[in-house]
């Protein structure tokens, strides 16, 4: 039997003006995790200490997954506050679908008996949502993505009230907000214990986790100690599609990016945090393709933007290698003038002879959709014969497309 998964407690304190969070987690006698959480820049805490104790409460309980997962104990013990048997279904339920990813990989069955149990101490206060009245301004979470900037220069139009939100900000994320003369900056540091990152070096269960829903938590905690009514995300179309079938359910690396997580938070949010903040996605409506479209229309931001998972970690721009930048630059293929693509990422991707096999993938010729935030099949076709269509002259990956286009014909 595994050892149980203990949520034992949560703590925080102002120091030097910033929100300083804490949480204690462990599992069996020997593993202990200390997850931290800095809001910069609070100043002075006016909620009551109720609100502040249920959003810390549920920020903890958002770092869960991220640490269950090096052993996936069959029993989730919460100690530190307390949930109704609704709460504890919708946890289970974010668990299954937004580690789907986690469980493929790592060939777990999610789907076997009393896979995961949720329990809690019964003699804990029940919190309820905060009901308190706040400014009509935006909260824009950015990551230096094209995405996020969309959705700025679109408020920036409207004249807005805004302000971004920034966790762990990378370069690009700074210089995004440069470029955008955005002032106002609330920026957030979440640091992993590294005792989870040793376990995963001694060889315990790691991969993927729904960072989306954090983000949610984070920012709806941020709009009410900044005083934000709306929250616009910048989360696509597109998002909905999931990757492979794994078990008989779809298995989506966007969950946490999906119209379906994006519902349900907003109904958790309203009902057990706060009543009066309004989250939604801004870009819900459209597609990859399109908001690259509209993003084409801001060619200051093309020296600053990033949108590559792999070459963020290192504090590049770009890796030049992945299924996220060849999907970016076949988007704005189509967009773009020749120089400004080769400007913006250095050599043209399509004469790299070693991308085919995600240009297959990616419009649904290598068995499964890659892992990764880029667009339906249907969409990267459509990005690669838009782009077949523009080009004067057909680099290595256009003519591999075209050949492959004709045989299906």
């Amino acid at each position: 039997m595994k050892d149980k998964f203990i949520y034992q407690k949560y703590d925080y304190k102002l120091k030097k003006g910033n929100l300083e969070i804490s949480f204690v987690f462990t599992i069996g006698p020997r593993i202990k995790f200390r997850p931290k959480i800095k809001i910069k820049n609070v100043g002075r805490l006016k909620l009551e200490k109720e609100v502040i104790d249920n959003f810390v409460f549920h920020l903890g309980l958002m770092e869960i997954p991220s640490y269950w997962k090096c052993t996936c104990s069959p029993e989730i013990i919460i100690k530190a506050g307390y949930l109704n048997r609704e709460q504890i279904k919708w946890w289970q339920d974010l668990v299954i679908k937004g580690m789907g990813q986690f469980f493929y990989e790592n060939k777990i069955n999610f789907k076997k008996q009393n896979f995961l149990k949720i329990c809690l101490r019964p003699d804990l206060k029940h919190f309820q949502a905060f009901k308190g009245k706040f400014r009509n301004r935006y909260l824009v979470p950015v990551g230096g993505g094209k995405d996020s900037i969309v959705t700025l220069e679109a408020l920036k139009k409207q004249r807005k009230k805004i302000g971004c939100f920034i966790v762990n900000p990378t370069k690009s994320a700074k210089n995004v907000l440069k470029v955008a003369k955005i002032k106002k900056t609330i920026i957030v540091e979440r640091k992993i214990d590294p005792a989870l990152l040793k376990l995963n070096k001694k060889g315990y269960f790691n991969g993927h986790t729904p960072f989306t829903a954090v983000l949610s938590f984070l920012s709806v905690f941020c709009a009410v100690l900044f005083d934000y009514k709306n929250i616009a995300f910048s989360n696509e179309k597109s998002a909905d599609e999931g990757n492979v079938r794994y078990l008989g359910r779809v298995i989506n690396h966007q969950y946490s990016k999906s119209s379906e997580f994006e519902r349900k938070f907003k109904t958790y949010c309203q009902k057990y945090l706060v009543k009066n903040v309004n989250y939604f996605s801004y870009l819900r409506k459209y597609t990859e393709l399109e908001i690259s479209k509209m993003f084409s229309k801001y060619p200051k931001y093309f020296s600053v933007f990033s949108s590559c998972n792999v070459a963020s970690k290192m504090g590049e721009r770009w890796c030049l290698n992945c299924s996220k930048c060849l999907f970016v630059y076949a988007i704005l293929y189509p967009f773009l003038k020749r120089e400004q693509l080769l400007k913006i990422f250095g050599k043209d991707l399509f004469e790299n002879k070693k991308l085919l096999p995600i240009m297959k993938a990616l419009i649904g010729q290598g068995g499964q959709k890659p892992f990764e935030c880029v667009g339906t099949f249907k969409e990267s076709r459509l990005a690669f014969n838009l782009s077949l269509k523009k080009a004067k002259k057909l680099p290595f990956l256009l003519q591999k497309f075209n050949e492959i286009r004709r045989i299906k014909r």
